[in-house]
């Protein structure tokens, strides 16, 4: 039943995108590197949102605009979206570095807490650091690649950059 409900690329890409890049908004979504097509994506929301993934929440500012966020059974995904993108960067080619990858895999712990921590306080920072137009462990992106900032060992639960 799992995988019915989150197990297609594009819903497991929102709601990664939901968890550690801060975006809420169809449009974000509509413009973020893998370009998925407006009727998906709005099918996409409109499952996750059915099966309790996602909520729809509308912009105290502006009520025509839809927010979207992970309810607590969203939320409840991090550990296994962490490990997937653990995996796809050890096995695929992508913006992370190796020294990232190593660091994600040591502090698995401290990196689902912040996550936690994040989504109750409604904290958009996002968990890990751009990789400028390159996709996190979800496919090839040789030409585009960037190296990635350093993240501070003692800081990696909020991703601060340092120089480096």
């Amino acid at each position: 039943m799992s995988l019915e409900v989150f197990g297609d690329r594009w819903s497991l890409l929102i709601i990664r995108d939901l968890m550690v890049r801060g975006l809420r908004t169809f449009k974000e979504f509509r413009n973020s590197y893998e370009k998925i097509a407006t009727n998906i994506l709005a099918d996409r929301l409109r499952k996750l949102e059915a099966s309790g993934i996602i909520t729809a929440e509308e912009e105290e500012k502006d009520g025509r605009r839809v927010n979207y966020r992970l309810t607590q059974k969203g939320i409840d995904l991090a550990p296994v979206l962490l490990e997937l993108l653990i995996w796809g960067a050890r096995h695929e080619e992508t913006g992370a570095s190796c020294a990232l990858i190593g660091e994600l895999a040591k502090n698995r712990e401290a990196i689902l807490a912040e996550t936690r921590r994040r989504w109750q306080e409604r904290d958009l920072t996002p968990i890990f650091p751009d990789f400028g137009d390159a996709p996190l462990a979800s496919g090839p992106v040789r030409a585009r690649r960037k190296s990635a900032p350093k993240i501070s060992r003692g800081h990696l639960g909020r991703a601060r950059r340092t120089n480096g």
